[in-house]
């Protein structure tokens, strides 16, 4: 038995032992199938689910078309990793109180069936006849949403942007000559936390030699699957189609001066050295679209006020001002929205995807000057009145919204990499692959 604190670090050869040996003892012995591999806390980690999460692991990638395909040794080995710290995850959610509720299951499940044009039933059919058990399934799903609710509080939710901080990466942005899009390959040669200077220098020189590799004309995709540290490494280091505005801050400068095909790096920062490739490039136009000027009147509904009170209030307002009354001294004296009841009600110029769905479903609906009938959304029932339409060029906000959201990723995922290794260093973790009793 080996008993692990700190980083885990686990051999691939050792997952893929484990895996043969299981593979042989599930023709000799069904019970062996189940034998726990690993002692995460209070937790386990069983040699079925390890087999299950890189069915899953391998299934994702071949649906994503990646080519080559990683090794089974390396799908194994983060698919092991990948159990250990939704273990851990798990334990820290229950500690601090965060649960997924049975309503928030069901509609994560709803939601999946209705992508895949199913019911819930044919949804769960489905699942049996790939020999997937539902329960577990759902089980699976709920976890799932339990390690989004706790990285969402401990993380993400913590993330601040300052202007300063968009204002510096549109900078290093700079012009782009035109482009929209780029696609880009990433290799990761870590350095290992507390790592010496020849630690260091040994990751320098391996993370240099990638780049002559790359320069000299290897293929990009092989080379990462086979040193890339990165999560990404499984799809060959392909980071896919990213905004211009929305590339990691990091590699923003050397992206903006970058030709389609040419590899910068190594780039020395954080926990390791860098390597980049631009592999292809789209260019556009700028960013115009259809604004709605609007105001409405809202009214909230309690243990006093109903939906159809909502409504029928709503309903008779509606008439008077079709009557001719006025919509800016009627939205004054009536809406619950004070925010905009001090304004006549009046919401400004909004852009697609400012408002709630089925606000601005309402409010496309009508022509200039119309008055829609009363309506429901989760802020509660409104009339809502056209005052006009145009088109407005958002180049500039689109791009300054685009940086706020790559500005608070890479710090999200910085801040995320700290919080699971701090769980990592924290936790208490035996490994018993090689333990023939259980």
């Amino acid at each position: 038995m080996k008993k692990m604190q700190g980083p885990i670090l686990i051999l691939a050869a050792m997952l893929v032992c484990a895996l043969g040996t299981a593979a042989a003892a599930d023709r000799e012995s069904p019970l062996l199938i189940d034998r726990i591999i690993a002692v995460v806390g209070e937790d386990v980690v069983t040699l079925s689910e390890l087999r299950v999460e890189a069915t899953k692991l391998h299934q994702r990638l071949a649906q994503k078309g990646v080519s080559p395909m990683p090794s089974n040794s390396a799908i194994q080995q983060k698919a092991f990793d990948t159990l250990l710290l939704t273990k851990l995850q798990l334990a820290e959610a229950a500690r601090l109180g965060i649960v997924a509720d049975e309503d928030t299951v069901n509609k994560a499940l709803d939601a999946i069936a209705a992508n895949n044009d199913m019911t819930l039933p044919q949804l769960a059919e489905a699942l049996e006849a790939e020999g997937i058990d539902f329960q577990a399934f759902r089980r699976s799903m709920r976890d799932e949403i339990i390690v989004r609710l706790l990285r969402n509080r401990e993380v993400t939710n913590r993330i601040q942007v300052s202007k300063s901080e968009i204002d510096s990466y549109l900078e290093r942005a700079g012009g782009a000559d035109g482009r929209i899009a780029v696609r880009l390959l990433y290799i990761m040669i870590a350095i290992p936390d507390g790592a010496s200077p020849d630690q260091r220098e040994q990751a320098r020189v391996l993370a240099t030699q990638v780049v002559e590799r790359l320069r000299g004309g290897e293929s990009f995709r092989p080379l990462a699957q086979q040193v890339s540290n990165d999560q990404s490494a499984l799809q060959g280091g392909d980071l896919g189609w990213i905004d211009v505005n929305s590339v990691p801050p990091l590699f923003q400068p050397y992206v903006a001066r970058m030709s389609k095909g040419e590899t910068e790096g190594p780039i020395a920062a954080g926990r390791g050295f860098h390597v980049i490739q631009l592999e292809d490039v789209r260019s556009g136009a700028s960013t115009i679209v259809r604004q709605t000027h609007a105001r409405h009147i809202l009214i909230r509904t309690n243990e006093v006020t109903s939906d159809e009170d909502a409504r029928q209030r709503l309903a008779k307002l509606r008439e008077r001002i079709i009557n001719g009354d006025d919509f800016d001294t009627l939205a004054r004296s009536t809406s619950d929205d004070k925010a905009s009841a001090i304004k006549g009600g009046d919401l400004g110029w909004s852009t697609p995807g400012n408002l709630v769905p089925e606000f601005e479903a309402q409010m496309d609906n009508l022509p200039i000057d119309g008055v829609s009938q009363p309506f429901k959304t989760q802020f509660g029932w409104h009339i809502v009145q056209v005052l006009g339409r145009r088109d407005y060029d958002a180049t500039d906000e689109t791009r300054r919204d685009l940086a706020r959201k790559a500005v608070r990723d890479e710090k999200s995922e910085e801040a995320l990499e700290n919080y699971l290794r701090r769980l990592r260093d924290e936790a208490y973790i035996e490994l018993r692959l090689d333990d023939e009793t259980n």
